[in-house]
């Protein structure tokens, strides 16, 4: 390797560990979205989409959500943490 090789973050610009964090970050994203659709039911992703505003960015309350799927507000509570558990086994336990 010469003395001239440019390196990813010589062309970035950026602090070395600003890009570690934003790849890494990257990368939990995309292992989080992956683990939310084979470990997830279809409402159960629906309420963590809606709830943390993962499709368009604006979160709803679980009131929002209980109105919009047309349950009640602890139902939407019971399926959040529900899912959310499983989230966390699925992220933390066995990869």
């Amino acid at each position: 390797m010469g003395g001239n090789e440019i390196s990813l973050i010589d062309i970035l610009g950026t602090d070395p560990d600003e890009v570690v964090d934003e790849v890494e970050l990257k990368m939990q994203i995309k292992k989080l979205y992956s683990k939310m659709a084979s470990v997830l039911k279809s409402r159960e992703r629906i309420v963590i989409e809606l709830r943390y505003g993962i499709c368009n960015g604006g979160s709803k309350t679980q009131r929002e959500i209980a109105k919009m799927l047309g349950i009640s507000r602890s139902y939407v509570s019971r399926i959040e943490k529900r899912a959310i558990k499983k989230l966390n086994k699925a992220l933390n336990g066995n990869n």
